[in-house]
């Protein structure tokens, strides 16, 4: 009989990467070695897929060529566009991304070839292509066109651009373009777990990260963003009504997304940042209620329950600041883990090894069947 295993695989080393790394205890992340503090807000959501996809922090000369593939691998297929207005109106965003992103392999020109270098050509486009159809998505949706893409906005400025239909100020595109950054990668969690198991029998790209996307859809993970703003907009109203609320929902035994996680048992390193750009945005705007709720229940939260936010929490605030509808926030958390989840399928083809866990049965032992008329 196997030993058993701690529920929900918790600490169970499941694969070795080189691509991203997590202590816990201290509160950090590392990308490839670089401690998230130091290269969010300095590295460009460009420079962090070159990182992660292909190993290092790109020279300028790395840089402008992938920049130009990104641009070359914006456009999808026949497939995604006929797909598109039938998917739009009959589910939630995610379950109709899903299905545009494993429409995507029947045009990718790459699709059977199971070689590292085409790997490497879907992984990019995928990374291209995720913002766009969003943004497509959104239009469809709306009854409006997509503004074209302008080559002097990058991923990040290009999204706000198409998704509201107005250019970005230049420092909402850069709150954004780091805010792609800090989600791009987490370790082994579920998604990237998903992933990589997939990946593991070989199977192809497009495969791997439409599982990705599904488990990324779970309340218990990405989907946490948009339960965070649906919770921040459901408070009437002021400051004092925060508190109350959260004892309310604690009260009743229901837990307060946004707060808590897995690994990290003290403040989660994104979270860092994406507070100070929430605060950043309500002073922009100058529209604070939605900071200065987070910034309450954040406090209550942490008094009654000892919890600290993770990365859903704050990215809430500061994604509705920009403009991003809120059953939005989920896609765009895949649009910056497209970098990751995709990195992690190149690795997982390059030195692979089936996984296939074992599990503790827990069921009867040793029953006798009996024929239908005597049971």
């Amino acid at each position: 009989m196997a030993e058993k295993s701690p529920r929900g695989l918790a600490d169970v080393v499941a694969a070795s990467t080189s691509i991203s790394d997590i202590d816990g205890r201290e509160g950090r992340l590392w990308y490839r070695g670089y401690d998230i503090h130091d290269i969010a807000g300095r590295i460009s959501f460009e420079e962090c897929v070159h990182l992660l996809q292909r190993g290092t922090l790109p020279t300028q000369a790395e840089l402008d060529g992938l920049t130009a593939e990104l641009a070359d691998g914006r456009r999808y297929g026949s497939v995604a566009t006929t797909l598109l207005p039938y998917v739009v109106g009959n589910g939630t965003p995610m379950e109709a991304l899903r299905t545009l992103v494993s429409s995507l392999a029947i045009d990718d020109p790459d699709a059977e070839d199971a070689s590292i270098d085409a790997d490497r050509r879907k992984a990019t486009r995928l990374v291209a292509q995720l913002p766009v159809l969003v943004a497509a998505y959104e239009a469809q949706r709306s009854g409006r066109e997509v503004p074209d893409a302008d080559p002097e906005l990058g991923i990040a400025g290009n999204f706000l651009l198409q998704i509201t239909g107005e250019r970005p100020a230049p420092r909402a595109a850069e709150i954004f373009d780091e805010c792609l950054v800090l989600h791009a990668d987490h370790t082994m969690n579920a998604s990237t777990f998903t992933a990589r198991v997939i990946a593991a029998t070989l199977s192809d790209m497009h495969s791997a990260i439409t599982g990705a996307m599904g488990a990324l859809r779970g309340p218990l993970h990405g989907g946490a963003n948009e339960a965070v703003m649906k919770t921040l907009t459901s408070i009437d109203g002021e400051e004092d009504a925060v508190d109350q609320f959260v004892r309310d929902e604690l009260g009743a035994g229901r837990k307060i997304m946004g707060f808590g996680h897995r690994v990290y048992k003290t403040e989660d390193p994104r979270a860092t940042h994406l507070r100070k750009m929430s605060e950043e945005l309500a002073d922009l705007t100058g529209n604070r209620r939605y900071y200065e709720f987070s910034r309450r229940m954040e406090q209550t939260v942490l008094d009654e329950k000892g919890l600290y936010p993770n990365v859903d929490f704050f990215a809430a605030s500061v994604y509705h600041a920009l403009g991003i509808p809120t059953d939005l926030f989920t896609p765009v958390f895949a649009i910056s883990r497209m970098s990751g989840w995709t990195a992690h399928v190149i690795e997982q083809h390059e030195d692979n090894r089936l996984i296939r866990p074992d599990s503790d049965y827990t069921g009867p032992h040793d029953q006798q069947w009996v024929e239908i008329s005597k049971r």
